[in-house]
C-alpha cells in the first residue's frame, strides 16, 4: 500500500486515458489493414476474371450475370423450403387433461439438504 501512496489523480486519469487511446488507435490501423486486405483481394480475383474473359466490360457483365443467378437461386430455395415447412393442418385445437401420478423426481423435498446434528 505504501508504494501506491504518492501517486496522484492526474497521473492515473492520464494512464487511463493513454491506454483507452493506444487501444482504440490500434483498432482503427486493424480496420483500414482489413479493408486493405479486402480491396486487394477483390482486385486479384477481378484480374483474374478479366484475364479469362478477355475484357473488364466481359468480366463486370458476368460478374453482375452470376450475382442475379446466385440471388434468384438462393430466392427459389428459401422459398421452397418455406413451402415445405408448414403442412395444411385442420386448424383444430385440442386440450386433453392428463393426471399426473406422485414422482419423487419432481418433489422439491427431496432436494433440501438435511442439516447435520449438532453434539
Amino acid at each position: 500500500m505504501d508504494k501506491f501512496a504518492n501517486v496522484g489523480w492526474g497521473e492515473m486519469g492520464l494512464m487511463t486515458i493513454i491506454g483507452f487511446s493506444v487501444v482504440f488507435v490500434v483498432l482503427v490501423l486493424l480496420i483500414f489493414i482489413m479493408k486493405g486486405m479486402g480491396s486487394a483481394f477483390t482486385r486479384q480475383k477481378k484480374a483474374k476474371k478479366v484475364a479469362e474473359l478477355g475484357s473488364v466490360a466481359a468480366a463486370e457483365e458476368h460478374e453482375a450475370i452470376s450475382d442475379q443467378e446466385l440471388v434468384a437461386a438462393i430466392a427459389t430455395a428459401l422459398k421452397l423450403y418455406k413451402s415445405d415447412l408448414h403442412d395444411r393442418e385442420s386448424e383444430t385445437l385440442t386440450i386433453n387433461r392428463i393426471t399426473r401420478a406422485y414422482s419423487p423426481w419432481n418433489s422439491k423435498i427431496h432436494g433440501l439438504t438435511q442439516l447435520p446434528e449438532k453434539h
